[in-house]
């Protein structure tokens, strides 16, 4: 009844109400174009091509994170991948580029033209990668009979003028959602192509434990348990914080007159996991890499390093996959936690960590905790990301299935359903005092 109650209450508040409309019908476009095939392809021809992509492997691994349309070759067979990659290169460069620098600091200014750079950026690596993407079809197993006008120059330069503005169209609807709907629009996204492939990678595991009588529902019972414990560990990574106290001598609070607070008390919350899901997309990137420079060779030597990269189920993949996600995990907390400028800050608002002397002395304080709570937050990051290759080793899951019992897709799909769930309460105690409790009554919603 409360879960009922909060619903009644989320739809009472009409902006909030306006923005979750928004959201589902930009996603329901999203969602559509995904299934609207390039021109000059035969889509009946593309059944046994998309079916290649439902075992898992590579090639399952990037239409998962495109919702099928990878696989469709349709208009969004590039997704809104490319302007992940162009913003974590931007990210990058913000450390070493003093003119980027020079823009982060210029606060709402800089930040539109650093969104600007990223979407050049982006049109710059739509422009590479689709040509190879067309080019690399018939390689994948597209029939030449699927190419109705046959692979022309005008085929090539139409696909590719269309798949770069399918990019830049998703990129738009992104920002849309994260101005006027719900959430972070290019997260969702994701969550949206990834989940559009839930219902059937699980239809094809029931059928291979039920009706192949491979282990029956009790197995799928089993599956869902485990499925579910996975969940709750990666919320708790992700929501998971080491809280620093921090002593205020005094302060100053103003509620109609002016009173003095000795001894004041907060905290400083350290994540354990502070660099999210960019580890394992940093180390997903590098792993393709092995194999794409392998398969420019014949030799022997070339073609068993492109099969131990190709196999992400694999045992030497996996072990080269966390021990880069657990480097990747420390630099990039490095770059994205500057505890030099939080031990400056506290310093300027007059505050102190007990015992540590403000300044310097925080900052290596605070720098020796992180790189404390790093390391498990790693290895745990780490573990969840192998996870699917455990499943389908231990317990014989379809590859398909098992690429929701962790790694990217899994992480994703939490983080994006908490920040949205995050979002909605703050609408709901912004506007109704009980929004979340049995009691109380509404307080009027403010236009």
């Amino acid at each position: 009844m409360k879960f009922i109650d909060t619903l009644k209450n989320v739809w009472k508040i009409e902006e909030l109400r306006n923005r979750i409309l928004l959201t589902l019908g930009m996603l329901l476009v999203y969602r559509f174009g995904a299934q609207v095939v390039l021109p000059g392809i035969d889509a009946d021809m593309l059944a046994q091509f998309a079916g290649k992509f439902n075992a898992g492997g590579i090639g399952g691994l990037l239409n998962a994170f495109t919702g099928g349309a990878f696989a469709n070759a349709s208009v969004f067979a590039l997704g809104i991948m490319p302007y992940i990659s162009a913003s974590i290169v931007v990210q990058l460069m913000q450390i070493a580029v003093p003119y980027l620098q020079k823009l982060q600091k210029e606060g709402e200014s800089g930040r539109k033209k650093i969104n600007q750079i990223t979407r050049w950026l982006t049109i710059g690596i739509c422009l590479v990668q689709a040509p190879s993407y067309l080019a690399g079809l018939p390689a994948m197993g597209v029939p030449a009979e699927a190419f109705v006008m046959g692979q022309s120059f005008m085929f090539y330069f139409s696909s590719v003028i269309i798949l770069v503005t399918g990019t830049i169209f998703a990129m738009w609807l992104g920002e849309k959602i994260t101005d006027k709907g719900i959430g972070n629009g290019i997260s969702i996204l994701i969550m949206v192509g990834i989940i559009a492939r839930l219902p059937q990678s699980f239809a094809q595991e029931f059928v291979s434990r039920v009706m192949e009588s491979n282990g029956g529902l009790i197995m799928i019972l089993i599956e869902l348990v485990i499925w579910f414990v996975i969940i709750l560990l990666s919320i708790m990574l992700v929501m998971a914080v080491r809280k620093i106290p921090v002593q205020y001598a005094r302060r100053t609070a103003s509620g109609g007159y002016e009173k003095n607070i000795f001894g004041a008390r907060q905290f400083i919350p350290l994540k354990l996991n502070a660099s999210g899901v960019m580890p394992i997309i940093f180390a997903q990137a590098i792993m393709f890499v092995p194999s794409a420079v392998a398969s420019l060779s014949e030799s022997d030597f070339a073609q068993g390093i492109q099969a131990t990269f190709s196999d992400i189920f694999g045992f030497w993949y996996n072990l080269v996959f966390a021990v880069l996600i657990i480097i990747f995990t420390y630099f990039y907390t490095a770059i994205t936690v500057p505890t030099n400028k939080m031990a400056d800050d506290l310093k300027r608002s007059g505050g102190f960590i007990p015992g540590i002397k403000p300044g310097s002395q925080t900052a290596e304080y605070l720098d020796r905790i992180m790189s404390q709570i790093t390391l498990p937050g790693s290895i745990f990051l780490a573990l969840i990301a192998i996870f699917p290759a455990f499943v389908v080793k231990l317990m014989g899951i379809q590859q398909g299935w098992a690429l929701f019992y962790g790694g990217t897709s899994l992480l994703i799909m939490v983080g994006v359903a908490i920040d949205t769930m995050q979002q909605v309460n703050s609408y709901l105690l912004n506007r109704h005092y009980d929004g979340l409790m049995k009691s109380g009554k509404n307080r009027k919603a403010v236009a």
